[in-house]
């Protein structure tokens, strides 16, 4: 059969894909649905990820154009300087978007006596509270850069919010810059009766703009903000200590070249800031103006403010329940039977840091390896692994300093380990290690018995509690022996093991994929009930997306769950037909990476720490590990019916690429609202069975005490 794959109207711009799911996520601020602080804090979710956006994906766009670097991508056949335009045109309407909510939100909030407001708006007692505020906490920290010919334009640190000043005497115009300090905060409150008044650290230095420029008229102030290339490169060939050069590339990073000017125009919408523009070397497109405050971060602060005070306007608490599958057994009796199959943020993460304190405090293990790639700041995962090699016991921990924007964080983490005694290792050159997996090596009657834990999300408590993620705590043989052999090469020398059951990337969890997909279309052809399901981050990987471009020309059903990226058009008639692609932005971030080929009914089921992106299979180590049990794949297939299922917090993609919101036959659904009801009610089931078996236990020994 001779397939059509090769048009770019069959894909989505990697780039501008990334700004739909954007969108998406300026849509949940919009959502009715989500309590307002939620929604505020979906505000700053989204200018988050859009600094991050900025710093590398745009980044490396405009390092493209400065080397004369005008090859299109293979894809959608857009060349560097195409993105940049479409980037800037697509993201200037999402800005539009997410200041228009935010000021309706706001007004809403001034409804529960939290108001937002300049100084010169304030009650003058109240002004006199700031004017204080300024001198005793805020002025001693700032420091006033002017600029002429002997102080030139200075190195303003990356997202650091900074005043620009037009100020003029007997002499002449003159301009300067005032950067906000690190170590003061961004708003301040100020109460008066029930009401609580916001006001931003930049509204009250500008109000008192004249105390740092004595003797001079101020003509003009106004707030912006730069945005730097941060995605330099880590020099790993020759480096005689990577921890050392990592500490040295955290320092260039801050230095990198300006990409982005944002400018507060809320005082004066004809400011247009041509003097920083040129300074920083950027073009129009790079320059956003914004009718109201800069980063709109804050809101993460704000927002945890209020919730205590305000909880009605918050969502409604969740207690993640123990792990189903654990049946309220000890784990590492539980996994010497069964499997056992762990479904962050609705079962809790408890369960792994008690397998790690109790690895950490047996006398009968031997040994514990990890990888790391993220954590929490205060991480009991780091301390079980620290008590660990106190008590004697060997641990190996791989610690990514490569994971991006966590490197300084993974330094000190690797610093601690090490001193604490464990054995610690790096990664790879040139490749990031992002498998999730643990190995602890116990005595048991006498004999070694390998537990492994393979999780698709990081080994943090933090993230996992706001993360949808999975895991299997497993003591199958092969896996274990895998595990063995997959430290072993991490840590020496020795060629790629050959694994009995884990796939490990590079290359080859693409290569399986590809297998798979061929495999599902024959048995199609033959059988009929060709199906694929996935769910992941992003789908970027033009291979993979052939494979399935061709599996839907041949008649398979596949069912794409894609958060963020997705790079394949569904619906495209006698193309993409058989395709249907879901992104799911709700309470959690959707995490986990599921894989399903149906294979004529022999159902073959995968969780991967991996995305079907071409970085994920070719540029980091990833495993991607089977889910063998069967009541464990009937429990994830039921999961990925819930995602397919959602009519509230689900899109579908359309054949030109843009998102609606799903409508179906089903009743309204949200899949997370539903999978924290069954958590709960697992939970409370567990709980009578657990005293029906103590109350059965006090029976027994009243009968023999009879």
């Amino acid at each position: 059969m001779t397939y059509r794959l090769n048009n770019k109207e069959y894909y989505n711009n990697r780039e501008l894909s990334w700004l739909s799911f954007n969108y998406r996520v300026i849509e949940e601020a919009e959502d009715d649905t989500n309590p307002l602080l939620e929604k505020l804090k979906f505000l700053a979710i989204t200018s988050s990820n859009l600094d991050e956006f900025f710093m590398v994906r745009v980044a490396g766009l405009k390092d493209q154009v400065k080397m004369d670097y005008h090859e299109p991508d293979t894809k959608t056949q857009m060349t560097p300087g195409e993105q940049l335009k479409g980037i800037s045109d697509m993201n200037r309407r999402n800005c539009d978007a997410q200041y228009a909510t935010f000021h309706r939100l706001m007004k809403e909030l001034e409804g529960y006596d939290i108001i937002l407001k300049r100084p010169d708006e304030l009650p003058y007692h109240l002004q006199e509270e700031l004017g204080t505020i300024f001198r005793n906490e805020i002025f001693p920290s700032l420091t006033p850069l002017g600029m002429d010919a002997y102080r030139p334009f200075p190195k303003l640190m990356n997202k650091k919010i900074n005043i620009f000043v037009n100020l003029s005497n007997e002499l002449g115009d003159q301009t300067a810059i005032v950067q906000l300090p690190t170590v003061i905060r961004r708003f301040y409150e100020l109460k008066e009766g029930n009401r609580t008044y916001i006001v931003l650290t930049e509204d009250i230095i500008e109000q008192h703009i004249n105390e740092l420029f004595r003797g001079y008229r101020i003509e003009r102030t106004f707030p912006f903000r730069i945005t730097r290339n941060a995605d330099l490169t880590i020099h790993e060939e020759g480096a005689a200590d990577l921890l050392i050069e990592i500490e040295r590339f955290l320092k260039e990073r801050t230095k990198g070249a300006a990409v982005r000017l944002e400018i507060d125009t809320s005082k004066d919408d004809s400011i247009n800031g041509s003097f920083l523009k040129n300074e920083l070397n950027l073009e129009e497109q790079d320059v956003y103006r914004f009718n109201g405050p800069l980063d709109l971060t804050f809101l993460f602060d704000l927002t945890a403010r209020f919730k205590e005070r305000h909880p009605n306007l918050a969502y409604p608490p969740f207690v993640p329940q123990e792990p189903k599958f654990l049946a309220g057994e000890n784990i590492y009796k539980r996994a010497l039977k069964k499997d056992v199959f762990l479904h962050h943020p609705f079962e809790s993460f408890q369960t792994i840091v008690d397998f790690m304190r109790e690895a950490a405090e047996n006398p009968d293990v031997l040994a514990i390896k990890q990888t790391l790639y993220r954590v929490s700041s205060d991480s009991p995962v780091i301390e079980a692994l620290k008590h660990a090699a106190e008590n004697g016991k060997q641990v190996t921990v791989l610690v990514e300093l490569k994971a991006r924007f966590d490197e300084k964080n993974n330094v000190q983490w690797a610093k601690e380990l090490e001193d604490a005694g464990c054995h610690v290792i790096y990664g790879m050159n040139f490749l990031k290690t992002h498998s999730k997996i643990t190995l602890v090596v116990k005595r048991v009657r006498g004999r070694l018995i390998r537990y492994v834990h393979l999780g698709t999300g990081n080994y943090n408590d933090s993230t996992a509690r706001l993360y949808t993620d999975m895991g299997l705590i497993t003591t199958d043989e092969d896996i274990g022996n895998d595990a063995i052999n997959f430290f072993n090469y991490l840590s020496g020398y020795s060629l790629k093991p050959d694994y009995q059951s884990l796939h490990v990337a590079p290359f080859e969890i693409r290569d399986l994929f590809a297998d798979y997909i061929d495999k599902e279309i024959e048995l199609h052809r033959t059988y009929g009930k060709g199906y694929i399901f996935a769910k992941m981050n992003s789908l970027t990987d033009k291979k993979i997306i052939n494979k399935l471009l061709q599996a839907s020309q041949e008649g398979v059903k596949v069912d794409l769950v894609v958060r963020g990226i997705c790079c394949l058009k569904p619906g495209i008639e006698d193309v993409s037909d058989n395709i249907r692609v879901v992104s799911i932005v709700g309470r959690f971030l959707e995490h986990s990476r599921i894989y399903y080929f149906n294979h004529n009914g022999e159902g073959k089921m995968f969780l991967s720490s991996a995305d079907m992106m071409t970085r994920n299979m070719i540029k980091r180590v990833e495993i991607l590990f089977p889910v063998k049990d069967p009541a464990i794949i009937e429990e994830i297939k039921a999961i990925a019916r819930l995602y397919l299922m959602d009519n509230i917090k689900a899109r579908s993609q359309r054949p030109d690429g843009t998102y609606v919101y799903v409508e179906n036959e089903h009743p309204p659904i949200s899949a997370q609202v539903e999978l924290m009801r069954r958590a709960e009610r697992s939970g409370r089931e567990q709980i009578i069975q657990h005293e029906n078996q103590l109350l059965l236990k006090v029976k027994d020994r009243f009968r023999r005490r009879k």
